[in-house]
């Protein structure tokens, strides 16, 4: 390849494993770039436009590819090889591959079908119109028809297809015409998340960040106790329907209703962790952590001068007067804080300037259902059009210390073929709410209710938006949301720990079984001399889930076992 001026790199990936990794530059091959797009046409009929660059990486990139694995499989003619494709980006190799007839057993692994997340976009009853959906018209229409028919060459051409959840493959069945033959669960590195009984002191830490956001943002209308607030959230791409971003602003507009209604103590502090076009921060939001930062350096000041009387006065054999602690100095000081810290006008909603305010569907239905952080409000919103970053002059957390810190992320979302964001929530020890239309939701739906027990008895709440109506779904995440709000403190942290042991369940350690078994069914369909290992005997963590499903507990339905703290700590002690 070299020799015909083709650039690679060899090495290992600097991750847990260091597996060994190529690179090809692909800008070494771009001048021949329109003459692999007339072969592939030859090839397959598959005419792609030459002003899309959408398709040039994935042209490049097919063809350096099944360039490299042609040559591998001269060099290693009685080597058993599986190469596993990922979405359609890569399915251009998969399809020259066969078309070749290179001796490889392939694997092809859609992660989200093109033209369903598009369909879904658009909005309207996706599910149960899938059978009547004309995949070939729908695509054109949508000028996706060129990628729509490498995703169907690519998932027909493989050994073995594979998806990574039910919901995706029922899409794959009608939309590309191929039942999967293996489905592949997405699995995490718990390693990396990993604090055994530590979550708990981290969530404490993680939410003092949370708090002190929360005083600079809502300064001048902080009314509401922080000992009695709950950070909800919603995170990932900006696809306001897709991700269900539509359902969670609507079910917290009824929600703050519901709480103003009760006179409920508890706020709810809802963030939006969405990326959007941003110019530069509210100024605004950036006075209000300002002022934070005053107050906390003036009431510092003031505390090391009360400090110093207290102890000259003790060292004087003195007990010191309450009225003299505070100087004349003191006492402006803080007042001068205190009027700096008034406002007129409410808090921000959105942390950022935006661009395009007036065509933002996060904004615009923030001021359809009047959500302006209003003192009387139970409900704050706060949109963040940013991905977070521990060097922010706002919110200074990484993502993951941000999950730590609140109290139930939010994920109803509407297309969502696996879902990492409630997984994480679940490894990191936080409850959260996803869908039966999200695989991660389908997978611990089917797992925990095999054993008769309620996935919410874990933390874990899942919304009905398969077979309820719009406004059904809606009440049950409304629900779900309202009882959260009334745990206290002691049932919130026993969820928490039961949350968290489901986390096993989504280890690349138990989960890497179906990526086995998936290439082992593609060597078997390719060479006919293959003997497979004997299977490993499935893990009984996965089989029985006896560590992860102890006996029912519903804190969520007020079923909790009062204990007293002594052997609530002992519990916690043994469970880890």
């Amino acid at each position: 390849m070299k020799q015909h001026g083709a650039i690679s790199v060899y090495g290992n990936w600097l991750v847990e494993g260091n597996p060994n990794i190529i690179l090809f530059d692909l800008l070494s091959q771009e001048h021949k770039l329109n003459e692999w797009k007339y072969d592939l046409y030859e090839k397959t009929h598959i005419s792609l436009p030459f002003n899309d660059l959408e398709v040039n990486n994935p042209v490049l990139f097919g063809y350096v590819v099944a360039w490299f694995f042609e040559l591998l499989v001269k060099e290693l003619s009685t080597a058993f090889i599986v190469a596993h494709f990922h979405e359609w980006l890569t399915g251009i190799g998969l399809i020259l591959l066969r078309t070749r007839q290179i001796n490889i057993a392939t694997v092809f692994t859609t992660h989200a079908t093109v033209l369903g997340r598009r369909i879904c976009a658009k909005g309207g009853d996706f599910y149960n119109n899938l059978k009547c959906i004309n995949s070939d018209k729908e695509s054109g229409d949508l000028n996706i028809f060129h990628l729509f028919c490498i995703e169907r060459a690519a998932v027909h051409s493989a050994h073995v297809f594979t998806t990574v959840s039910h919901v995706t493959g029922l899409e794959t069945q009608y939309l590309l015409g191929r039942i999967p033959e293996v489905i592949l669960p997405n699995g995490l590195n718990l390693s990396k998340f990993c604090a055994l009984h530590e979550f708990q002191n981290l969530h404490s830490q993680y939410k003092a960040v949370l708090n002190k956001f929360t005083q600079g943002h809502f300064y001048g209308h902080l009314n509401f106790d922080l000992n009695e607030t709950l950070y909800f959230f919603i995170a990932g791409r900006n696809e306001y329907s897709n991700k269900g971003v539509d359902l969670y602003l609507e079910a917290l507009a009824r929600l703050n209703y519901r709480l103003k209604k009760e006179e409920s103590e508890k706020t709810v502090i809802a963030f939006i962790i969405m990326p959007g076009t941003t110019e530069n921060f509210n100024v605004e939001a950036l006075h209000g952590q300002a002022i934070i930062k005053q107050i906390t350096d003036t009431v510092a000041e003031v505390k090391e001068s009360i400090g110093k009387k207290i102890y000259n006065d003790v060292c004087c054999g003195l007990v010191p007067k309450s009225e003299e602690l505070l100087s004349g100095e003191d006492i402006r000081r803080l007042k001068q804080m205190l009027y700096r810290s008034q406002r007129t006008n409410l808090p921000p909603v959105c942390t950022h300037n935006l661009s395009n305010s007036e065509e933002d569907k996060i904004i615009l239905s923030i001021r359809e259902k009047q959500l302006f952080n209003n003192e009387c409000d139970r409900v704050k919103v706060v949109y963040h059009p940013e991905f977070l970053c521990s060097a922010s002059p706002l919110l200074p957390l990484e993502y993951e210390h941000f999950v730590r810190g609140c109290h139930l992320g939010v994920f109803p979302s509407y297309y969502e073929p696996w879902g990492y964001t409630p997984a994480e929530c679940t490894v990191l020890g936080v409850p959260s709410v996803t869908s039966n239309l999200s695989g991660f939701g389908c997978f611990i739906e089917e797992i925990v209710k095999s054993k008769n027990v309620d996935p919410a008895d874990f933390g874990i709440y899942i919304v009905d938006r398969r077979f309820k109506a719009l406004d059904e779904s809606l009440e049950q995440l409304v629900d779900y949301m309202h009882r959260f709000t009334k745990l206290n403190r002691r049932e919130r942290i026993n969820l928490r720990y039961r949350n968290e042991r489901l986390s096993q369940l989504l280890s690349w350690t138990k989960l890497c079984k179906y990526y086995k078994k998936a290439r082992d069914l593609a060597l078997r369909r390719t060479f006919s001399d293959y003997q497979p290992d004997k299977e490993q005997k499935e893990d009984s963590k996965i089989t029985n889930l006896n560590d992860a499903l102890s006996p029912k507990h519903t804190p969520l339905y007020n079923s909790i076992e009062r204990r007293a703290p002594k052997s609530c700590s002992s519990k916690i002690k043994a469970d880890h």
